[in-house]
């Protein structure tokens, strides 16, 4: 018998400085804004921190350590192209995800319109049903860089389950 318990638990964050743009991709879905965000691939800070939250439930390491922000490889990457492969690598391994919850952190832009497709194209790239996956937003009450308007942030948590 494995000392490996049949489930493992991951959390991940990312934030991104605002910069010149039209939008911001959040949950693998273009969102109109008046800013875009300052990044190596296409910064979606909640792709980012679930691949994180992936990668870390496996102890697999970073995002930065598969996808090296200096790697001119992922310039402008899609970032669900990103969490497609932190799923393969953990379905290599034998996990599968159980559910996902992925929180936004920003004042503008507004994510709640956007949430049902978020959850469909992260639960299209990592082959779970809808009802496994949560896409959420907050404010920080006009707290800190995200309160003023500076960045966006993410957080995420998942349950990976021995497939």
């Amino acid at each position: 018998m494995s000392d490996i318990p049949p489930f493992r638990i991951g959390q991940g964050f990312d934030v991104h400085a605002f910069g010149e743009g039209d939008h911001v991709m959040l949950g693998g879905v273009r969102v109109p804004h008046d800013r875009g965000v300052l990044a190596h691939s296409d910064g979606d800070v909640a792709l980012h921190a679930l691949c994180d939250a992936i990668l870390g439930a496996l102890a697999l390491g970073d995002i930065g350590v598969h996808f090296p922000p200096g790697d001119e490889r992922w310039r402008g990457a899609d970032s669900l192209e990103l969490l497609r492969h932190c799923v393969a690598l953990a379905g290599g391994r034998g996990w599968r995800l159980g559910n996902a919850d992925v929180t936004v952190v920003c004042e503008r832009p507004k994510v709640g319109p956007h949430a049902p497709l978020m959850r469909e194209r992260i639960a299209g790239a990592c082959g779970v049903a809808l009802d496994a996956v949560s896409v959420k937003a907050t404010t920080s009450e006009k707290l800190g860089f995200t309160g003023r308007g500076e960045g966006i942030a993410a957080q995420a948590a998942v349950l990976m389950v021995k497939a």
